[in-house]
């Protein structure tokens, strides 16, 4: 079974070293450079890497993706990309070899998007960039997917959980792209559901308020925008934006809207007690805090946020408890959101308030969020 790793870079000189040993469970591995004018491609011909340089103009991902995956050879029968800020955990190979059977053409495996400041998991889902070599190729300028392209019906696609794959992404580097990208993958195919909820979103991070509710209503109303988890996240942007435009009401509508559409995540509730938690209603927080905390099975999506699943709940719970008079269950919460995040200051000063609080004495606590 030949196995080959390809991927495409610019100006991710720093990533190479750690990127290479990561993949080199691979038979070969092929990169499309795009324009680096650091030190990239002289230090993967020197791990042996396959390189080709080509500049990508107009720039768009899907076609920089389905010009390196034509630099994969064509007896390869498995393909596997990733990007230099990723890595593999050790023995990602024989699990793949060992889910891999007859009839698969794709693999589907556990990816952390990103890591909390105490080095605990952030986002987790589940992706699928693992395929056979023919019949794939990638579609959309941004956000692309894999989309079978080959005769007849594409093989099964298995889940391997021998495989992790850990994202450590540059934090420097530009968004900038992503909007007009969009704003064209839009315009290109205005019946995907699922770029029409990217281009929302994309609106919300710029701060584009009424652009934001405006291309969320959209998507909640197209015919094929069916999936559940998805809709609750549109709902909930468009809340937020309500939020930050100060039609407080409008939100809190649209958090319980996204609560009685997704009732199994956690953000929509998390989302609507901490608006709550800035008006000050301690028990809406407990009670939204307390949803959402019974809620034990991470789904392995992307609609999966780092904070609902961190210390946030309990924090939120331990301010509530404690503005509310109640000290001993502000302390247990305290310590909780504390063993999540053993490092933060304000959690180490809040449980040392706490537990003042209860023996009788009265601090001043500190109110963070």
């Amino acid at each position: 079974m030949k196995v080959v790793v390809y991927a495409i870079c610019k100006n991710e000189s720093g990533f190479v070293d750690r990127w290479t040993r990561s993949m080199w469970e691979a038979d070969e591995i092929v990169v499309l450079d795009t324009g680096s004018e650091d030190d990239t491609v002289e230090r993967l011909e020197k791990k042996g890497v396959k390189v080709v340089s080509e500049k990508i103009s107009p720039w768009r991902f899907d076609r920089a993706r389905n010009r390196s995956l034509e630099l994969v050879p064509e007896d390869a029968d498995i393909c596997v990309c990733t990007d230099l800020d990723e890595v593999f955990e050790p023995g990602w190979r024989a699990g793949l070899e060992q889910a891999w059977t007859a009839g698969v053409s794709q693999a589907r495996y556990r990816y952390t998007w990103s890591f909390t400041e105490a080095g605990r998991e952030g986002v987790v889902f589940w992706i699928e960039k693992i395929h056979s070599r023919h019949g794939y190729q990638w579609v959309h300028p941004v956000h692309e997917v894999l989309t079978w392209t080959g005769e007849g019906q594409p093989g099964r696609t298995v889940n391997v959980e021998g495989i992790q794959l850990n994202h450590y992404p540059d934090s420097a580097k530009s968004r900038g792209q992503y909007l007009p990208l969009l704003e064209l993958s839009v315009a290109e195919d205005p019946e995907d559901d699922r770029n029409m909820h990217y281009l929302g979103r994309e609106y919300m991070y710029k701060k584009r308020w009424d652009d934001c509710i405006r291309t969320l209503k959209h998507h909640l109303t197209m015919k094929t925008a069916v999936w559940g988890d998805e809709r609750a996240a549109s709902m909930r942007y468009i809340a937020k934006s309500y939020l930050m435009k100060g039609e407080k009401r409008e939100a809190r509508d649209w958090y319980l809207r996204a609560i009685v559409q997704a009732p199994h995540l956690r953000e929509p509730y998390m989302d609507l007690a901490h608006a709550l938690y800035e008006e000050k209603e301690w028990e809406g927080v407990l009670y939204f805090t307390g949803c959402a905390l019974k809620i034990q099975d991470r789904p392995g999506t992307y609609i999966c946020e780092a904070a609902s699943w961190g210390s946030l709940p309990h924090d939120l719970r331990a301010m509530a408890f404690y503005h509310t008079g109640r000290a001993g269950e502000a302390l247990e919460e305290g310590k909780k959101a504390l063993a999540l995040e053993p490092n933060n200051r304000r959690f180490q000063r809040n449980v040392e308030l706490f537990a003042e609080k209860e023996s009788g004495e009265v601090p001043e606590i500190s109110d963070g969020k």
